[in-house]
């Protein structure tokens, strides 16, 4: 299970990068992770794929001066400006980068080559033009911490009473994983980005942990048409909130790049 999707380690990861506060090395290190390699296609100037640390670098002299998440869903273009084709992509993959400054974007293909039993990830990013204008629906963070409280909230009585919360040997399982990573220190987001943002993104990750093994756990105590569908409805505006909370904390790098000194 993914927790922090690739277009949140490419825009927070990136930001740093352009701030100074790390290296492309180490930018790159972070952004592929455990995956085999990424490489960036379409990108201005060239006529094939090319490696990520040019990319970004490239990206850079075009103008970019920063990037933004989107995380959109079906009805839900959450993070996205347009045009219609950069849109479908994104939609298609369920992310993407938009970045500042330069009207480009950029969307994930991912695959698994080699042999099996030996399947090892490789991710070509698309770039395309985009369409320079506001984000939709993305919150503030403190719009988007608010909400979260209450979502939670609300769906966990819904859950508990349906019991249908994430439970099991499974849920356990995934839930001391996730423990495990966070008292080891991962860090969350990438330097330069402020505390109100990580906590942000702390909490929507284990709000978006909890929906989805409620989802993959089966029906557990909903065992009636009318409690399925009750289930459903109280996960898909939980889901919802913490896909937006994720959005607002990659993005407030940006947005306290638009805002400038105060």
């Amino acid at each position: 299970m993914l927790l922090e999707p690739r277009s949140g380690l490419l825009a927070a990861w990136g930001n740093a990068l352009l701030a100074g506060f790390v290296s492309p090395d180490d930018a790159v290190l972070a952004i592929v992770g455990t995956d085999a390699v990424h490489r960036v296609a379409g990108l201005p100037g060239e006529t094939g794929p090319v490696g990520l640390t040019l990319a970004l670098g490239r990206l850079r002299a075009l103008g970019v001066t920063g990037y933004r998440v989107a995380l959109p869903a079906p009805g839900h273009p959450l993070g996205l400006s347009g045009p219609p084709e950069f849109n479908a992509r994104a939609l298609e993959a369920e992310e993407a980068v938009v970045a500042s400054g330069a009207a480009y974007g950029l969307v994930p293909e991912v695959s698994a080559v080699g042999p099996e039993g030996d399947l090892h990830v490789e991710v070509v990013w698309h770039c395309l033009p985009v369409r320079e204008a506001p984000p939709a629906d993305v919150p503030s963070l403190g719009e988007a911490e608010r909400e979260l409280a209450e979502a939670l909230r609300d769906a966990t009585e819904v859950l508990s009473r349906l019991d249908v919360a994430g439970s099991g040997p499974v849920a356990e399982a995934a839930l001391d994983a996730y423990r495990a990573r966070a008292e080891r220190g991962r860090e969350v987001l990438a330097p330069g980005y402020p505390p109100r943002a990580v906590r942000v993104l702390e909490l929507a990750q284990r709000v978006g942990l909890l929906v989805a093994l409620a989802r993959e756990n089966g029906h557990g105590g909903a065992v009636s048409a009318s409690e399925m569908a009750a289930r459903g409805e109280a996960l898909r505006p939980v889901e919802r909130v913490s896909r937006r909370a994720q959005v607002a904390a990659y993005n407030a790098y940006v947005e306290e790049l638009d805002r400038g000194p105060r």
